[in-house]
């Protein structure tokens, strides 16, 4: 009987056991998503939810601790400097499994495990770069006058650089002159 044995064996010894679950959890963490089989995805959980419970510890035996389990000091400073705000609100459960389908080598199942902050900054890098019309009147109107710069295709053709023996382009006028410079 497995009473009050945790963990899977997976059909490997522990030293082989220890190193995969260190470098999954490593490219977890570096990667904020990595795709593997079902099982493993599992057991990857226990491991990642001991990481950010550390790191949202924060202090120096809990560094330490992760650094004996995650493989390079930049994942683990990268963890430790934004844990607080990315896993702050919750107590648990900070990895998502999302089952993808099965291997076409073997035909075992495949998963995708991700952290739950992870789409959040996503999402926030997409808003910035998409925004509706709306949108971007509005924060038009805010802009002062002087910042509004018309686009080069909307304001005619763009000056050409100067080609063999042609003068360059005179530039605008500033906008304090009434009166444009004569040619």
């Amino acid at each position: 009987m497995r009473h009050r044995k945790a963990g899977l064996k997976l059909g490997r010894n522990s030293g082989h056991r220890n190193a995969l679950f260190r470098n999954l959890v490593t490219s977890l963490f570096k990667h904020d998503r990595i795709r593997t089989t079902d099982v493993k995805a599992k057991e990857l959980r226990r491991w990642a939810d001991r990481m950010v419970t550390l790191a949202k510890r924060g202090d120096l035996h809990a560094r330490r601790q992760a650094l004996a389990v995650i493989r390079e000091p930049a994942v683990v400073h990268r963890l430790f400097a934004k844990a607080a705000e990315r896993f702050g609100r919750v107590a648990g459960g900070y990895t998502r499994i999302t089952k993808l389908g099965f291997r076409p080598g073997d035909g075992a199942p495949i998963t995708l495990v991700e952290l739950i902050g992870a789409e959040g900054e996503r999402k926030a890098k997409k808003r910035g770069k998409k925004k509706s019309a709306a949108g971007r009147k509005a924060e038009a109107a805010r802009k002062p006058e002087a910042a509004r710069k018309p686009s080069p295709a909307k304001a005619g053709k763009k000056p050409r650089s100067s080609a063999a023996g042609e003068a360059p382009a005179q530039a605008a006028p500033p906008e304090g002159d009434p009166k444009p410079a004569s040619s």
